[in-house]
């Protein structure tokens, strides 16, 4: 598993009846290597993985494998309930073929640093697959801090990433300063690349780089490069849709993107609906004018 460069969080696409596409979910994982992403990273959160049944993920890890091949990395996102949950899935997308695990906190139940350093670690032995830690407090109230973290490495092996969303572009040079080379630290917001890219970020969960891979990869490769008038320009044309990322609905306003940018459909599964009104005439607005000023 090589945990560096731009990897999507790729969105789940879904039938009518909202049952999973299969065949275009195929062809989205195909464009997005084509065009410069280094892996995958199905069954988080962009991914809608919470709303997907264990043999859907199971099908939906083995269409991405099909569909890329041997040579490109596919990670499963691991979020479930129970412990229990999370360690079956780690097992399935190892038996799958999957290359690596995003490993989240347990859903709704927010646990102290005991709890959730025991759950981490029952998904670590699950498999020896590469793992990358998700850290997200904003999203799922756990904060996994730097010095917790290399509690972590020092107890397993195969913990070799951190996809970090705290928003906090700091703990990119602290988690460097602590772990040296033993950790790849990924950036998990969109709207922080910029930052934490110039702060030695070694590669990217995008999620925006679902409808534009290109300049997601272009922008990434400019900020970790030091060149920071390219990198800016990129940004300053991105940054109104990257921060599409960071807020409650970012599944149905980067879908939004995808079907505006011709490469997918806004269907979502509740308890998400589809914008309507107000609400989606200004994510147009913002996306029509991305693309009508594109670089």
């Amino acid at each position: 598993m090589n945990w560096t460069g731009v990897i999507p969080a790729i969105t789940t696409p879904f039938l009518e009846d909202l049952s999973v596409d299969h065949a275009f979910f195929a062809q989205h994982c195909q464009w997005l290597i084509q065009n410069g992403c280094s892996g995958l990273v199905a069954l988080g959160s962009l991914g809608e993985g919470a709303t997907l049944t264990f043999e859907e993920k199971e099908a939906v890890l083995k269409t991405a494998i099909a569909a890329v091949g041997p040579d490109v990395p596919v990670v499963a996102g691991v979020s479930a309930l129970s412990t229990e949950e999370a360690v079956r899935i780690a097992q399935m997308a190892a038996s799958a073929g999957c290359r690596g695990l995003m490993v989240l906190p347990p859903y709704v139940y927010v646990g102290d640093w005991r709890e959730n350093k025991a759950h981490v670690a029952a998904v670590l032995r699950a498999t020896p697959l590469s793992a990358m830690l998700y850290n997200n407090p904003i999203a799922y109230k756990v904060d996994y801090l730097p010095e917790q973290v290399m509690e972590l490495l020092a107890d397993h092996e195969n913990l070799h990433a951190i996809k970090e969303s705290s928003a906090d572009v700091r703990r990119v040079a602290s988690l460097r300063i602590l772990a040296g080379s033993r950790l790849k630290i990924l950036v998990g917001v969109d709207d922080l690349i910029f930052e934490a890219g110039m702060a030695g970020a070694t590669g990217w969960i995008a999620g925006l780089v679902n409808a534009f891979p290109a300049e997601s990869v272009e922008l990434f490769d400019a900020a970790i490069r030091g060149d920071k008038a390219r990198a800016m320009e990129l940004y300053k044309w991105f940054l109104p849709m990257l921060r599409m990322d960071t807020v409650p609905k970012f599944v149905q306003l980067i879908k939004l993107a995808q079907a505006e940018a011709g490469m997918g459909s806004a269907r979502v599964r509740p308890p998400r609906l589809e914008l309507t009104g107000a609400e989606l005439a200004e994510a147009q607005r913002i996306i029509r004018e991305a693309l009508a000023t594109r670089p």
